[in-house]
């Protein structure tokens, strides 16, 4: 299908430029009037990420910007791209990475770093990705000044968007007395804060309310941080209190009932869009939990009604129905498994031979097993839990399904003897990876105009272990899987939820378009070879069908070859002035 769509629109191109030639020679951005190009993409099918249908169209570049898009006959360059056979379409904006935070220390997997083998970010450009937003779920470096001024020092290859983190300055201020709500001094010492990182570069505010120091916090106090995000037009991305039927910190055993829901969690979201007016982000949507599956339907209607009566809310979404970056699910209840008397971890005995001290307590076992439960159906079900890593071979790639009918026991004892005959030094006895999502949700999430796409990835090398294939795949696969495969939304409408889209959410007036004057942040692709080659079991594999990508103008990929320049800048929000 598409070798006769490509076929036909060739066919079409060709009359065009010759029907057109003369309006386009009349036109105030023709070749001929203007200077020699820096770079000149010829013919390409366009998709500019406003949503429209691709249109065929040359594109003149010139000190970093598109300065002409339209037929350009006769346009001269320094270096000319013949994309006829290609899709050009903005650089894809990353609204939720981990390419940053506060729980990564410099010269780890960071782009704080001096290894060009990270900072260029290889796994994250060879998506198509040209701006990342960092520091997400509450966590940043403290002071945004300083981590800026290194990031420019150094320089980077993707642009970068700071944020930052609602954790980090409830923990400066709150120190270790944090499992409470903040007083009013301590609220004002946060606000004081909040409005020192945007004046120092920030573009808005993050949350992660699921985490610790967060999950302590109020909705009056995160509203009245997030008003100080008014006069920078600022934007407030949260990890919501809660993805499923409960937080991920809940165990029924020891929890009173009654715990946040997605659907709380979402209205809590829309409640400081609400009195703050605001943009506000729920990332990384989802409805976690094989009891949950469906629920996207009603979180969707919530933000639907909200955004009619005027408020300015958003979402997030990488697209796979797997959750976790490691893949290292663990069914058993961290209570059981945790060294009490340790003080430091690395003084904590190891989780083995802890689980088997809380199995011989009285009363103990039965919480496991109800507790036990709970997580593998909070984790996709037995038949979607799946053994990545352990010590007897013949069970990876098995499903905790399938263990328990080899061993003749039922799910929970299967979690608990993958515990007993396994690893004794690691959570679990090897590594599980839980499908928790149902796909009908996922692509229910991904047809919405509201939801953008993000990896909730970092920057990743093989030697890094196992990470979550979002790391390598998600803007591909959103093209590949959801909107050409799966049919959940248009092509254009796909490109859009990772361009346009995003950018307007951040602010950025001049990225994620194709049109004259915007920034060059593009990427050219074959759309038949597009594709997402990263898989849970080999995670480590580059996205196929990306050409050449540009940052301002300049390749970090070329060819497909992945460049390790380093032109990316750090961005202002729009009352900084989204120009620079």
């Amino acid at each position: 299908m598409l070798r006769s769509a490509r076929t036909a629109a060739l066919a079409f191109f060709s009359l065009s430029h010759v029907v057109l030639a003369s309006l386009a020679a009349a036109g105030s951005a023709t070749a001929q009037d203007q200077d020699q190009y820096d770079l000149l993409i010829a013919g390409a099918r366009v998709l500019d990420g406003a949503g429209n249908p691709w249109f065929r169209a040359d594109i003149g570049i010139r000190d970093g910007r598109i300065v002409a898009v339209g037929l350009l006959p006769g346009a001269k360059a320094r270096r000319v791209i013949d994309a006829a056979d290609r899709y050009v379409s903005p650089g894809f904006i990353d609204i939720h990475s981990h390419a940053d935070d506060g729980n990564r220390e410099i010269g780890g997997a960071t782009i704080r770093t001096d290894s060009l083998h990270r900072k260029a970010a290889p796994n994250v450009v060879s998506q198509g990705v040209t701006t990342i937003v960092v520091n997400q779920d509450g966590r940043s470096p403290w002071p945004i000044a300083e981590q800026r001024a290194l990031l420019e020092s150094q320089g980077v290859g993707p642009n970068v968007m700071l944020l930052a983190g609602h954790g980090t300055i409830r923990g400066l201020v709150m120190e270790e007395d944090y499992r409470r709500p903040a007083a009013e001094a301590e609220v004002e010492r946060m606000r004081a804060m909040v409005r020192q990182a945007m004046a120092e570069g920030a573009a808005g505010l993050s949350a992660g309310l699921e985490y610790t120091p967060g999950r302590w916090s109020e909705t009056g106090e995160i509203v009245a941080m997030a008003a100080e995000l008014v006069p920078y037009d600022g934007v407030y991305v949260s990890h919501q209190r809660a993805e499923g039927s409960d937080p991920m910190w809940y165990w029924p055993s020891q929890d009173p009932a009654g715990p946040p829901t997605l659907q709380d969690a979402v209205l809590e979201t829309i409640e400081i869009g609400r009195r703050t007016g605001i943009r506000v982000v729920a990332s990384h949507i989802k409805a976690k939990g094989a009891h949950f599956w469906g629920s996207s339907a009603s979180a969707i209607q919530l933000i639907e009604r909200a955004r009619q009566e005027g408020v300015r809310v958003w979402a997030d979404q990488y697209p796979y129905a797997t959750s976790g970056t490691d893949g290292r699910t663990v069914l058993l209840p961290r209570w059981a498994l945790r060294d009490p008397a340790a003080e430091r971890p690395e003084d904590a005995r190891p989780p083995g031979e802890m689980f088997r001290l809380a199995l011989a307590r009285d009363g103990a076992e039965e919480r496991i097993r109800q507790d036990a439960a709970h997580e593998i159906s909070r984790r996709g079900g037995a038949d979607r839990i799946v053994v990545m890593d352990y010590p007897d071979a013949s069970l990876v790639g098995k499903s905790l399904a399938e263990v328990a009918g080899a061993w003749g026991v039922g799910f929970v004892q299967a979690a608990i003897d993958l515990q007993l005959k396994g690893n004794p030094e690691v959570r679990g006895g090897g590594r599980l990876r839980g499908f928790s999502m149902s796909e009908a949700d996922v692509e229910n999430y991904a047809a919405q105009p509201w939801v953008a796409t993000a990896s909730d990835g970092g920057i990743a090398q093989a030697a890094d272990g196992p990470v979550h294939p979002r790391f390598y795949g998600t803007f591909p696969r959103k093209i590949r899987h959801y909107a050409l495969v799966a049919g959940a939304l248009p092509l254009e409408a796909a490109v859009r939820s990772q361009t346009s889209l995003p950018a307007r959410i951040m602010g950025l007036a001049d990225r994620g378009i194709v049109r004259e004057g915007a920034w060059a942040d593009l990427v050219i692709f074959d759309l038949e070879a597009l594709a997402d080659r990263a898989t849970v079991f080999e995670p480590h594999q580059h996205a196929a069908g990306i050409d050449h990508v540009l940052v301002a103008g300049e390749f970090v990929v070329e060819n497909g070859e992945i460049l390790y320049a380093l032109p990316g800048r750090v961005l202002p929000s729009r009352r900084r002035g989204a120009s620079q």
